[in-house]
């Protein structure tokens, strides 16, 4: 095993974490088809041990697709056999896994008696994300500092995950505040021109610290994001990257009342979202507006590092009940926005916070 990955494991485990002597930690890791991380996922098992920390790792079979909860099998060697018996008993499962439990604290005393099984730190690894899932929820939930790096490649561990959580904060918390702050957002390029409210949301800062309790972050991390408001998101959004590739050509996705309403574009992705959108429930949502502040991002072709690329703003569309909107959905896929220029709206008066990719804050 690279030295380099170690070092960059031990440096994730110590900076992020905090992470003290006696903790445990979980690492999980699926299998989608021609992608592995084993070895990052190794160097995480590696750092652990040096530094005093309990391990584990569980490998688990790929999902199909962002958002979507992990097996039954995963939930019962963190939870315990025990406490997903009860689920099934009561009609929970069912409920979790096609996402129509409407809050999480619904669910805290059934979980309260299993607590104590729970890590102290996940560092998530899977290709398909567990970011916006209710097995992620109840774990920060319950005090769990949670890494969620879906599509994490090796070199990310030297290179956009290695800034400090300090050199990320002031910029990114100072946007979170501002899109609190703020009552609708205005996003436009050659290409783009979106508008939406965020009136009475809370922006996010993801700083990569997970020293507290119940802190949640992506690795690599650098933005600040928001829920906007369901059903007032308008405009056309143009595409050029899918989620791990550029596009032959552009697409546009038109949005109206807050939802995607039409695809036009030659590229297959344009396909993928038409079926998406007409097949699961509440995936034609904008769920999300996130703007990059990592000065070390710079991949467009992975959309974990992608959407914290300094400059760059980000719409996610299917499900945002995790960080403060209303909607559930087995989906959730965020596509990135290249030099736009952004504005706020606070009243009656509109702060422009970044031209053309450049921020002016």
């Amino acid at each position: 095993m690279e030295k380099s990955l170690v070092d960059g494991a031990l440096r994730i485990l110590k900076e992020n974490f905090g992470a003290s002597a006696g903790e445990r930690v979980l690492v999980l890791v699926d299998e989608p088809e021609g992608r592995s991380v084993l070895s990052v996922a190794e160097a995480f098992l590696k750092a652990a041990n040096l530094l005093g920390l309990e391990a584990e790792k569980v490998v688990y079979p790929s999902v199909g697709g962002h958002g979507k909860e992990p097996p039954e099998s995963v939930w019962a060697r963190v939870w315990g056999d025990e406490c997903v018996s009860r689920l099934k008993e009561e009609g929970l499962w069912e409920q979790i896994v096609g996402k129509r439990i409407d809050s999480w604290e619904k669910l805290v005393p059934l979980f309260e008696p299993y607590r104590d099984r729970i890590p102290q730190i996940v560092v998530a690894l899977p290709y398909y994300s567990t970011s916006h899932t209710l097995f992620r929820k109840l774990l920060t939930g319950f005090g769990a500092r949670y890494a969620s790096m879906p599509l994490f490649e090796e070199e990310m561990l030297t290179g956009s995950a290695s800034v400090s959580c300090f050199e990320l904060k002031p910029v990114t918390e100072r946007i979170a505040r501002l899109l609190s702050e703020a009552d609708e957002v205005r996003v436009r390029t050659k290409g783009t021109d979106l508008t939406l409210s965020v009136a009475g949301r809370e922006g996010i800062a993801d700083t990569g610290c997970l020293m507290e309790p119940g802190s949640f972050s992506n690795l690599p991390a650098g933005e600040a994001f928001i829920a906007p408001v369901e059903g007032t998101a308008r405009g056309v959004l143009t595409v050029e990257w899918a989620p791990t590739r550029r596009l032959s050509s552009p697409i546009k996705v038109f949005i109206e009342k807050g939802r995607a309403v039409g695809v036009e574009g030659e590229d297959p992705y344009a396909d993928f979202l038409k079926d998406v959108f007409e097949k699961v429930e509440n995936a034609s949502n904008v769920a999300e507006l996130g703007i990059g502040t990592n000065p070390r991002a710079r991949r467009p072709d992975n959309i974990l590092e992608a959407e914290k690329i300094l400059g760059t703003i980000h719409i996610a569309f299917g499900d945002n009940s995790t960080f403060g909107g209303c909607t559930r959905a087995n989906f959730h896929q965020d596509h990135v926005v290249f030099s736009p220029t952004v504005e706020f709206r606070v009243g009656d008066r509109w702060l422009r916070i970044m031209q053309s990719g450049k921020l002016t804050i």
